[in-house]
């Protein structure tokens, strides 16, 4: 919307009003991700929204696309910045490093500062698996929910795609006794799913054949205090704090650098002598706090969902937030429905959680949380 492009991408949108959790006896369980009817998260194909972006880029006259270029280093003793197939182009001015969670751009700055960026892998990976559309060209689950099939220590996810089809995918330790690494042959996989993924077995197309035609994906977190260096480079999106995907924020959270970079800019007056140092020391706590709460909402997703208190603290959190909407907003919804800073909501969230706490999950009395909601939690204008 900031961009005005929104209404080229709605059309392709479709909203998921909250999860449908898949419990291991097969029973399904709709939990809403909002009591407000216009809260909801969409699914949207990444392609798709790639070319509306680039196309949106193109028609302004100010950007020139070339593909095929990916970044090989940045040859600073002749100021050049070297590409894999052989061309070269001279720095003239600032250069954005937006070439994701592997940036080059970021491995300059690394050697050019003391406290270098680092990656933390969170010991567990992914697969795609694909649910295509039913005889009749229908969707096979419904197509209004996030669809999570958890187990504790692993998970199995399905989003909805424009084509009634569903892009399903498989999140895992990738060592141990129940891990990528012990699922290599198709009759373990099989048998794996038989136990734990039964009624979506038979959705699943090539089955188990796209399983191992498809890679392991990594998960991991990049940690830079550095995103630029001598007001010349500068880190935007993945390539500054590339975070596991289960908060569904990792393509927001990188516009939202874009966002946040130019009101930087209006603020400083157009004056770039200072521009990027600002832009970092604003934007780093931010991306500290959503990488860390992507972490925990993997937690959430792939165990807790399912257990009584959780659901019952969800219920209690639901209640606080209709007696007092400008105060105790859930974690999820501020991350979710609001523009309010990640380091805040983090923040807000501990709050909350201290709060609920305090109440009896079977029978609370809110009145006697009244007083800690009033001075703990600043008023949301």
């Amino acid at each position: 919307k900031h961009a005005d492009v929104f209404t080229e991408v709605e059309p392709h949108l479709i909203p998921m009003k909250g999860r449908m959790i898949h419990h291991l006896s097969g029973k399904l369980e709709f939990q809403p991700y909002s009591i407000h009817s216009d809260e909801y998260i969409n699914s949207v194909s990444r392609s798709q929204l790639n070319k509306i972006l680039m196309s949106k880029a193109e028609i302004s006259g100010k950007v020139k696309i070339f593909f095929n270029h990916s970044l090989k280093k940045v040859d600073e003793s002749n100021n050049k910045l070297i590409f894999e197939n052989g061309n070269s182009t001279s720095i003239s001015g600032h250069v954005f490093g937006a070439d994701g969670a592997g940036s080059i751009i970021r491995k300059h700055i690394d050697e050019k500062v003391v406290s270098p960026s680092y990656s933390e892998a969170l010991g567990h990976g992914y697969k795609e698996l694909h649910i295509a559309p039913g005889k009749e060209g229908a969707f096979q689950l419904d197509p209004n929910a996030l669809h999570i099939w958890p187990r504790s220590k692993f998970m199995l996810i399905a989003l909805p795609n424009t084509d009634q089809s569903f892009t399903c995918t498989l999140f895992m330790p990738v060592k141990g006794n129940e891990s990528f690494d012990s699922l290599d042959t198709p009759d373990a996989i099989t048998h794996f799913f038989q136990i734990y993924f039964n009624d979506v077995l038979p959705l699943l197309e090539n089955f188990p054949g796209t399983y191992f035609e498809n890679p392991i994906g990594n998960l991991a977190t990049v940690y830079a205090d550095n995103w630029e260096y001598d007001n010349r480079f500068c880190l935007i999106g993945d390539a500054a704090h590339a975070i596991v995907p289960f908060f569904g924020q990792g393509m927001n959270a990188s516009f939202e650098d874009c966002q946040i970079f130019m009101n930087c800019l209006d603020e400083s007056n157009d004056n770039w002598d200072n521009i990027f140092n600002s832009y970092n020391t604003v934007r780093k706590i931010d991306a500290d706090a959503i990488a860390q709460m992507a972490i925990e909402n993997y937690i959430e997703m792939r165990d807790l969902v399912t257990r009584e208190d959780f659901i019952q603290k969800k219920v209690i959190s639901a209640q606080l937030s209709k007696q007092y909407p400008k105060r105790f907003i859930p974690r999820y919804n501020m991350v979710s429905f609001t523009s309010i800073p990640y380091s805040e909501v983090y923040k807000r969230g501990n709050i909350q959680k201290k709060i609920i706490s305090k109440l009896d999950i079977d029978s609370p009395d809110f009145n006697s949380v009244k007083d800690m909601i009033h001075k703990q939690l600043t008023f949301l204008s």
